[in-house]
């Protein structure tokens, strides 16, 4: 841990030990100050956190978001922009604002999600800066948290052992992101097919439409999938009707059943079963949860129109 105990903004790296299905990985957590749910396990792992003071999160961002893919880059950005808007900030300057945000000079409520405060077109796009970012561990890595988990020291030079240790991870983590970036200039038909699946999420286009669209084959779009999002062109498709489920939850009371039809599910059981593997939660009870304390009336309205 980097100074700053409970600070929000981190570095997460999760691995499985001797988990064959598992190799973990690692990623940049900016929360912006907001609350978050915490998604459940599906295995056993183990999560090392790294938490920056505030003198070097900006910077570690910055590295972080110039190691993008250039289509991803703008994201953060615009995530800052929405709620240094909303919280009423006046930073003329990216840079002011990314200060205000990251460093908390400005701060939503502590009950607040960033779903209820971000447009939900740009919480899905969110959604692919969330994979970019979320790096599988290298082999480089893994030995360090074996020093991590049994460090000899005690006291102070426990500290600087563990410093040394996470500061080579972070080194590790962006130098993962630049390699990335070199291969996924080869792969903009997947990009192309994520936007077409996230503009219609209610009536997608089948695979073999879909396919035929960005001009390529089943096999090849499946390959570069996995490549870019670690999953398949379904699941990622269900990740994004599961993302916009949970943010009209927390942006209106409507019923379950049309927020359901909403992002494209049929049938509320097996959307129902989807939310709980995914959060661990029942759709209502994730609903009321979100509403424990009910957004500003000047950002949002109970009941609103399931728009996107």
């Amino acid at each position: 841990m980097l100074d700053g105990p409970g600070e929000p903004n981190r570095l997460e790296f999760e691995f499985g030990p001797g988990n064959a299905e598992f190799d973990g990985f690692s990623e940049m957590f900016p929360s912006f100050g907001f609350k978050h749910f915490v998604m459940k396990q599906t295995h056993r792992v183990f999560k090392l956190e790294i938490i920056v003071q505030h003198a070097s999160l900006l910077a570690y961002f910055k590295a972080a978001q110039e190691r993008l893919d250039p289509r991803f880059q703008g994201i953060p950005e615009q995530l800052i922009q929405a709620i240094h808007r909303y919280l009423g900030g006046i930073a003329k300057t990216s840079h002011k604002r990314e200060r205000q945000i990251l460093w908390g000079e400005v701060t939503p409520p502590s009950d607040l999600h960033m779903g209820q405060v971000v447009p939900i077109p740009l919480c899905l796009k969110a959604l692919d800066l969330f994979y970019a970012r979320r790096q599988p561990l290298t082999p480089a890595m893994e030995p360090i948290f074996g020093q991590v988990l049994s460090c000899p020291y005690q006291g102070a030079n426990r500290r600087r052992y563990l410093e040394d240790q996470v500061l080579e991870l972070i080194a590790l983590y962006l130098r993962a992101l630049e390699s990335r970036q070199s291969y996924e200039n080869d792969f903009s038909y997947v990009y192309e097919a994520a936007s077409i699946l996230r503009q219609d999420l209610v009536r997608p286009p089948s695979m073999d439409t879909l396919v035929r669209q960005v001009c390529t084959n089943r096999l090849k779009l499946n390959q570069g999938f996995h490549r870019v999002y670690g999953t398949t062109p379904y699941r990622y498709l269900r990740d994004c009707r599961l993302a916009k489920a949970g943010l009209l939850m927390q942006r209106s009371d409507s019923a379950i059943e049309n927020i359901v039809a909403a992002v494209g599910y049929k049938n509320r059981s097996h959307f129902a079963l989807a939310f709980r593997q995914l959060t661990g939660m029942n759709p209502k009870d994730f609903q009321l949860q979100s509403w424990r304390m009910d957004p500003p009336e000047s950002s949002l309205k109970k009941g609103a129109v399931l728009a996107g």
